[in-house]
């Protein structure tokens, strides 16, 4: 695969990524609008929520990887999550542009401790205030991602061509 291909495969599985990501978004816009009632959340609600913030998260994560492997791919074994959110945030002169704003970075370093405890230790009465903090960091995140990974996806097609 040339390099022109093989950087058209990237901004296509970023795009394809972010569609999936936008149907994440509009199901919990829909979800939380008509199934929950923020007073008085039932289990049913927050196992709902929970499970939309570790899809968010590992949606994100896998256009991260994606990226980190076109252009650089060297992460730690041990602590691979942190050091591919973190690299997002890195411009590397004569590689590849920045991905993420210290913005977006910030929101989803916390939904990404979140989607770790939530694999590792199974619950199913999340705490509510924790919950709506983290709604609150997807709330920042999802616009500041968006326009993020727009950006970079200007960038990549304008080297690609």
């Amino acid at each position: 695969m040339s390099d022109d291909a093989g950087l058209h495969a990237l901004i296509a599985e970023i795009e394809k990524s972010m569609s999936v990501l936008a149907r994440i978004e509009e199901y919990y816009a829909e979800y939380v609008t008509h199934s929950v009632d923020e007073n008085s959340p039932t289990r049913e609600n927050r196992i709902v929520i929970a499970e939309i913030l570790a899809n968010y998260y590992t949606c994100l994560e896998t256009i991260f990887l994606r990226i980190s492997q076109y252009f650089e791919n060297e992460l730690s074994a041990e602590r691979w999550h942190h050091d591919l959110l973190d690299k997002m945030t890195l411009s590397i002169e004569g590689v590849r542009p920045r991905v993420l704003s210290d913005e977006s970075h910030a929101a989803l370093r916390e939904i990404m401790r979140f989607r770790h405890f939530k694999r590792y230790y199974l619950e199913f009465e999340y705490d509510w205030d924790k919950l709506h903090f983290l709604r609150r960091k997807l709330d920042i995140a999802r616009p500041a991602v968006k326009r993020d990974l727009g950006q970079l996806l200007a960038q990549l097609r304008a080297a690609g061509e």
